[in-house]
């Protein structure tokens, strides 16, 4: 897949890759989403912010004892992003992570403006990018915090499953409290469908309820309104489970496998709908959406399986 930069006037698209539960495919969406991006020519940096590390582990980096991550980053006011930064691929730097990430938040725990310092800290440099990723954990603390902060988009990696279409209400309801809190330029921007199995009758129908639930919120000012299910879904794939324990993207590992394939095809969405973006920086949703205005979110009524009421008191 070939293609050329896109213009400097054209916004750069800063996404958090979340979701609060595990093992649904959010790192490799984060790699392999960032290398296809990478493969067409555009400038991608990935962000690990997972003190699992997987995504530096993944892409076979390995921080030298002198070297420096995204904690150092983190800790050190005299840190910068250049000490940090790690040409993976051609058009493709990271941002590694290291198991020390992990006591961050005990040691910000004191700092008055500890949910934005990776925005403070990355607010000139993004725009050296045309995509930036953060992998994020599947948490909801202080570095997923950081990164819902710095972002403009979120991307919500999945199964089409059944109990899948309750954690994303969850989710749903913590991206409108962060952007009421912290950032109120956050929105919900895309669902990616991992491992999926079109074969079955249970996925068809949770793809089917999430596009009804979104497409009920098109009129809603919601910080969902302009997401959707991205296509195609990313298929179920051993080779992108195997790429990981060799230190390869699944371009390096088996460029036109299956899953291969899907994640080329998803960077093609992005890339089309991104030049036809309005070259405002602070615009990062879809061509045909407006920015929502600013006042208290209103809910949009959800099918029948997603919720975003907040829970009972007990």
């Amino acid at each position: 897949m070939a293609g050329t930069t896109c213009g400097a006037d054209r916004p750069v698209r800063t996404i958090a890759v979340l979701n609060q539960k595990g093992g649904v495919g959010k790192t490799t969406t984060a790699v392999n989403l960032g290398a296809a991006l990478a493969e067409a020519g555009r400038r991608v940096c990935l962000i690990d912010l997972d003190p699992q590390a997987h995504l530096t582990l993944h892409l076979g980096i390995d921080i030298s004892p002198d070297g420096h991550s995204v904690y150092d980053l983190l800790i050190d006011p005299a840190c910068e992003v250049t000490h940090c930064l790690v040409r993976a691929r051609e058009s493709l730097d990271v941002i590694p992570a290291e198991v020390d990430l992990a006591g961050a938040e005990a040691e910000l725990a004191d700092h008055p403006d500890r949910q934005r310092l990776l925005r403070h800290k990355l607010a000139a440099f993004t725009d050296s990018y045309d995509f930036v990723f953060v992998d994020c954990p599947p948490s909801l603390g202080l570095l997923t915090l950081n990164a819902l902060s710095l972002a403009g988009e979120v991307f919500v990696p999945m199964q089409a499953h059944f109990l899948a279409l309750q954690g994303v209400g969850k989710l749903l309801q913590t991206v409108q409290l962060v952007r009421r809190s912290v950032n109120p330029a956050l929105q919900v921007t895309a669902i990616v469908v991992c491992m999926h199995e079109a074969q079955t009758t249970l996925a068809r129908e949770v793809i089917a309820d999430l596009d009804a639930f979104f497409d009920a919120a098109r009129s809603q000012e919601v910080p969902w309104r302009n997401c959707r299910v991205l296509r195609p879904p990313v298929r179920r794939n051993v080779k992108l489970a195997e790429a990981p324990s060799f230190g390869k993207t699944i371009f390096d590992y088996a460029p036109w496998c299956a899953g291969a394939n899907d994640y080329r095809k998803l960077a093609e969405r992005l890339v089309a709908e991104t030049q036809q973006l309005p070259a405002a920086p602070e615009i990062v949703t879809l061509p045909a959406s407006t920015a929502p205005q600013e006042r208290v979110p209103v809910a949009a009524e959800p099918p029948p399986r997603i919720s975003t009421a907040p829970d009972p008191v007990q």
